[in-house]
């Protein structure tokens, strides 16, 4: 015999998921729109002024997500490199985009994610 499904809780999580995830879509898109427009505000002053825009990584954020290998599998998925990003290539690509080799790059949100926004 299965437990009654309680359908207000399902409705309600699922409010809860959507709600979030625009959240952080939203900041995202604010990101972008902060990253062109200090770079605008303070290029003249030598101020540069890029943003970073990270695949799926294997960090804390998406150790839960990889804690079952076909929850990691669909992570790998999503990435035409066929694997997840490591922390270093996060740290790699900031540390160029903060060098001289990058001076004339300004109000820019560089992806670093594996082709995933090439799907």
């Amino acid at each position: 015999m299965t437990p009654p499904v309680d359908e207000d809780a399902e409705t309600e999580a699922d409010a809860d998921a959507e709600a979030g995830i625009g959240a952080y879509v939203a900041a995202k898109h604010g990101v972008v729109g902060l990253t062109k427009q200090f770079a605008i505000n303070y290029g003249n002053q030598g101020v540069r002024v890029n943003a970073i825009a990270p695949g799926f990584i294997v960090t804390p954020m998406t150790a839960e997500f990889r804690a079952e290998q076909a929850g990691e599998d669909f992570l790998v998925d999503l990435h035409p490199m066929g694997r997840l990003g490591q922390p270093e290539e996060i740290a790699s690509v900031a540390t160029f985009l903060a060098s001289s080799d990058a001076s004339f790059i300004n109000g820019i949100t560089l992806p670093v994610d594996g082709g995933y926004t090439a799907r």
